[in-house]
């Protein structure tokens, strides 16, 4: 499906697929009644995105019961295509044993220095996506 241009409308399946594809995405939480946009490694789980940050950041106070938005994309610039998925649902920080022990086996390194051992899931509840193509011949007045 399209909205107009090379502009394709994805469907939740696809976002998902292409969430897979990248290491890294923005959280949007909120801070001290303000947006607050961080840059995060994460991976998938289940239904999840899955963040792993330091105990006692405010990004891990944020997720407590909280609703949060997640984007990921990729943009190539010198073909002018590219994607973006936005994931919105409610954050919670994972606190059971068993469900730490799983997170920990899976491949998600913190990047930033220092421990973090804490983790925070986003639920997929709502997924939107769009994906830039490389404009048809006729769009671009040339013969078919």
């Amino acid at each position: 499906m399209t909205d107009g241009g090379d502009l394709e409308v994805l469907s939740r399946r696809e976002c998902i697929d292409l969430l897979a594809t990248v290491p890294v995405g923005r959280i949007v939480y909120t801070e001290s009644a303000l947006p607050a946009v961080q840059l995060v490694n994460f991976r998938l789980a289940g239904n999840t995105v899955v963040i792993r940050t330091a105990p006692g950041s405010k990004l891990a106070a944020a997720a407590r019961h909280a609703i949060m938005a997640f984007e990921a994309d990729r943009y190539d610039e010198d073909a002018r295509i590219g994607w973006s998925v936005t994931v919105v649902g409610h954050a919670w920080v994972v606190e059971e044993l068993d469900e730490i022990a799983a997170l920990e086996r899976k491949p998600l390194r913190p990047w930033a220095p220092g421990r973090r051992d804490h983790y925070v899931r986003i639920a997929i509840e709502r997924v939107t996506g769009r994906r830039l193509t490389v404009p048809s011949p006729e769009k671009n007045g040339e013969p078919v």
